[in-house]
């Protein structure tokens, strides 16, 4: 197979001309992406259950909205978080300790028990791999960068190890994965557009705007796009 050059940490914004009901509007952050597939988790899905109904000692941290985000049609009673830690540069990919692999597996359950596997159908086939504590940042047990600040969060760690680095957290049932060459096939049929990330869109506390607001701060016809009318018989 042909060598992916990696999205990791980039955005997914789905395009109007996206069909499926699971991604309508979606903003996606891109996990992990290579040649084996593609993981993500959708970040303007909030559901109505708070943080403190599923993972208390967590909810504290959490950033407004608090309430967990539906990440993706893929292990939605697998929970995963997604934290920032401020100033921090960038750096490479890393599985979390206890975050949900590529097949599914680790993370938490939304149920407070220790995380399931995929049942869905657009899931990475991938084994996931033991989790390397040396591969943590330094002084940070608990977190693993994904892309430059922006990290997942051991769920089974205690909140009191992160509470004083991170900025706010954001908690994610489930999880947005593709096999390998799906997303590129996508990506051929114009179903998305692929934009840089910034820190700020993981905690947006109007996730139902991100849309917009992404494709807005683009220096290219995409801004133009973000005025695309909920309903496209109105364009």
């Amino acid at each position: 197979m042909t060598e992916v050059s990696s999205l990791t940490g980039r955005l997914l914004v789905a395009t109007p001309a996206l069909a499926d009901p699971n991604f309508d509007r979606a903003v996606v952050l891109l996990l992990d992406h290579d040649d084996e597939g593609t993981l993500g988790v959708v970040l303007n899905r909030p559901t109505p259950v708070d943080v403190g109904d599923i993972l208390e000692p967590w909810a504290p941290l959490a950033g407004e909205p608090g309430v967990v985000f539906q990440g993706g049609p893929v292990s939605l009673d697998a929970a995963l978080g997604l934290a920032v830690v401020p100033g921090d540069g960038p750096g490479g990919l890393d599985g979390p300790p206890g975050a949900p692999g590529p097949d599914g597996t680790g993370g938490h359950r939304v149920d407070g028990s220790p995380g399931g596997g995929p049942d869905g159908s657009r899931s990475r086939t991938a084994d996931a791999g033991e989790p390397d504590e040396s591969d943590e940042p330094e002084g940070l047990l608990g977190w693993r960068r994904v892309y430059g600040a922006i990290g997942l969060v051991d769920l089974e760690a205690p909140p009191e190890l992160l509470a004083a680095e991170l900025g706010s957290l954001r908690i994610f049932a489930g999880y947005a994965g593709w096999g390998p060459g799906q997303l590129e096939d996508e990506l051929a049929e114009g179903a998305w557009f692929v934009v840089d990330s910034e820190p700020g869109d993981v905690s947006s506390p109007r996730p139902e705007t991100l849309w917009r607001d992404v494709l807005r701060r683009q220096r290219s016809e995409l801004a133009m796009i973000a005025t695309y009318p909920d309903d496209p018989s109105l364009n």
